[in-house]
């Protein structure tokens, strides 16, 4: 846990006396809302009730058809202008290929019919010949109106009632289309809840008939579909009852409004973030304020209600829900209840009222209270939160500089912040930086101990050498020349091993004098790639180089040294029937060597320390039977050393699978001198 979280926990403590005044004043709203929930949803059941008893019967089964309204200046001209405009989608068959529009004027019924027909049996209807004609019913259990049109070319509608006697108080227009007929007809006498079907009857090779049913219902004879006037009995009724402030909606069983009536002094809409920077407003938002849904919701405007409120009283239990409002002192409560016929729920009502939002903040006095402790807790909070992201940030400071101590190439970077600072994070900052420093001078001391060390047992050495010499000459026992053959073994040994280590040193004093030039990078590389074949023995060497010439400035027989160190480590661990990628590839800032071959993986640690001094993976077990001089490590060394020269880098890592080793070498080249 961090030291910020601790001092906030702390600084959480004096929440206790708000939190309990907090809890107190969060029941009382809760008891208040609930009250006022309670009220809305009794308020909606008893208009719900009225509704039922003075209102158009909702039919059980069928969909409900709100009607748009029709535009004034409608013309019955069988053209689809007038109704392109209208806020009402076509209802299709489920074929797709009839489509019916339905709009309303006063007690006018107004449609738009259209027919995909590519037959064209057309004839009059009421003709002795049969042709294609469309079948209308509307009305109800006891009112119900039959009309067949069929007009054989386009005009004014040829209809025929049933029965005959029948008045025919439908008038329009047929008109044909590129692939069928359209029909746009006027309707005088229409009423909420009139039922609605269509036929079409298509004629397709004069004895064959289709008929293309709009609505799909179980019962031939009975209405599928039932029609709500946008002023009808139903909303009428409504407004009756509606009072002022309040609105109510007509929801029928797929969740589309049937009816509404009603308007709020409050816009549904939400409020705007610039209305809501009142602090104790904000306070009470984030609260106490109950859970809002989306005003979108239940816009005004909308055709169908899809929310949950709405479908839980449509399966008989009522429900209330709270939405925001343009006004942040009021909030929008909508009940939703079942309305039933007969005790059987089919359609809901949705009573909407604004109500006052900010109940407990009433009594200023509490209001303050509350407002002054949350405030004073505040404060502590954010001086203790402040003090521990400054202290946090001091620690996390000292803590990357620490990691970054150590630079890739191995060499130590001892910059540490806070080393001024006169607390406890500077005394920290000052032990880590002695203490580094004397990790820096013992490596320094490791890195130059090849060297001393064979400067110092070179002439001891060569006195222990000289007098095997001179034993050689003097007549010894036979026992006694197997001790000496046995020191002069490990002498030599050990002179190979000085040899090895001044060469080191010489290596490390040639680097540092080495001086560029410009040359091509290409060119070296493949001449001593190609002269390492022979060495390879039975190990498949690869040598992947760029077609062009990479020109580079640097030292090329150093860069020859790191090449062999390279490839003596990569055949030294590769077996007999391994391979060797040898690789050059030019880059933006310089050029990349690299050296792969086939062999055990590099355990993980030891990636970035192969490049030290003295660090070696070799197997030394046997090498005193056979006499070998041990290798020391000093190689792969050397090549950083040649690689940090030439202002680059290296770098070992496992292939794929480990399935063997690469060790890259970047360079960017060494500084030109100054003119």
């Amino acid at each position: 846990m961090s030291l910020r979280i601790k001092l906030l926990l702390v600084a959480l403590v004096a929440l206790v006396l708000p939190w309990a005044g907090f809890q107190f004043v969060k029941q009382m709203e809760i008891l208040l809302r609930q009250g006022q929930e309670q009220a809305q949803l009794a308020s909606a059941q008893a208009l719900a009730q009225a509704l039922v008893a003075t209102g158009p019967v909702i039919p059980a089964l069928g969909r409900s058809i709100r009607l748009s309204v029709a535009p004034r200046g409608l013309l019955l001209d069988g053209s689809d202008d007038d109704w392109a405009h209208l806020d009402q989608a076509p209802i299709r068959s489920a074929d797709g290929r009839l489509s019916l529009r339905l709009a309303a004027r006063g007690n006018t019924l107004f449609g738009l019919i259209e027919m995909q027909d590519a037959s064209r049996n057309r004839q009059d209807v009421g003709s002795q010949s049969s042709g294609d004609e469309v079948q209308l019913r509307i009305g109800g259990h006891l009112r119900e109106r039959r009309f067949r049109i069929g007009n054989a070319a386009p005009g004014n509608l040829q209809v025929l009632a049933e029965p005959a006697t029948a008045a025919i108080d439908l008038a329009g227009v047929w008109q044909e289309t590129r692939s069928g007929y359209r029909i746009e007809f006027a309707l005088s006498g229409g009423r909420d809840g009139d039922g609605i079907a269509i036929d079409a009857i298509d004629l397709q090779d004069g004895s064959v008939s289709r008929r293309i049913a709009l609505f799909a219902g179980l019962d031939p004879q009975a209405f599928p579909a039932w029609l709500w006037w946008p002023n009808g009995a139903m909303t009428q009724a409504m407004s009756a009852l509606a009072s002022k402030g309040t609105r109510m909606r007509l929801i029928d069983a797929d969740g589309r409004v049937l009816a509404k009536a009603g308007g709020l002094n409050v816009s549904d809409k939400e409020a705007p973030k610039a209305t809501r920077n009142r602090w104790y407003t904000l306070l009470y938002r984030l609260l106490l304020a109950p859970p809002l849904s989306r005003a979108a919701d239940y816009a005004w405007d909308r055709q169908q209600l899809d929310a949950v409120e709405v479908f839980t009283a449509l399966s008989g239990i009522p429900a209330s829900v709270w939405r925001p409002s343009t006004d942040e002192r009021a909030v929008i409560v909508a009940a939703a209840v079942p309305m039933r016929w007969h005790g059987d729920t089919r359609a809901a009502l949705v009573y909407e009222r604004p109500s006052e939002a900010l109940l407990v903040l009433a009594n200023r006095a509490v209001a303050k209270l509350i407002a002054a402790s949350l405030l004073a807790v505040l404060v502590a909070g954010l001086v203790l939160f402040g003090f521990a992201g400054v202290l946090s940030l001091r620690i996390r400071r000292l803590h990357h500089a620490t990691e970054r101590v150590l630079k890739p190439d191995g060499r130590l970077d001892p910059k540490l912040p806070h080393l001024n600072a006169t607390d406890e994070i500077g005394d920290l900052a000052r032990s880590f930086a002695k203490l580094l420093g004397e990790i820096g001078d013992y490596n320094d001391y490791l890195k130059t101990l090849a060297s001393k060390l064979s400067h110092e047992l070179n002439t001891p050495l060569a006195i222990v050498r000289s007098s095997l010499d001179n034993m050689d000459h003097e007549a010894l026992p036979p026992a006694a020349r197997v001790y000496a053959a046995r020191a002069r073994d490990g002498a030599d040994r050990l002179w190979g091993i000085l040899r090895t280590m001044s060469e080191a040193s010489r290596m490390e004093r040639a680097i540092d004098a080495a001086e560029g030039e410009d040359f091509d990078l290409t060119e070296v590389v493949r001449g001593y790639a190609e002269s390492y074949r022979q060495l390879a023995g039975n190990r498949t060497v690869h040598v992947l180089l760029p077609e062009q010439a990479v020109a580079f400035y640097g030292a090329p027989e150093l860069i020859a040294q790191a090449l062999d160190k390279l490839f003596d480590n990569a055949r030294g661990f590769t077996p007999e029937d391994g391979w060797i990628r040898i690789q050059l590839s030019a880059e933006t800032d310089g050029a990349l060597i690299a050296v792969a071959n086939s062999g055990p993986p590099l355990p993980q640690k030891m990636h970035e320390r192969l490049f030290d001094s003295m660090v070696s993976l070799r197997d030394t077990g046997n090498l005193r039977a056979t006499g070998v001089v041990p290798h020391l490590g000093l190689g792969l060394y050397i090549v950083r050393l040649i690689a940090a020269a030439h202002q680059g880098s290296a770098s070992a890592e496992n292939l794929p699978g480990d399935n063997g080793v690469e060790f890259q070498l970047k360079l960017r080249g060494m500084q030109r001198p100054k003119p």
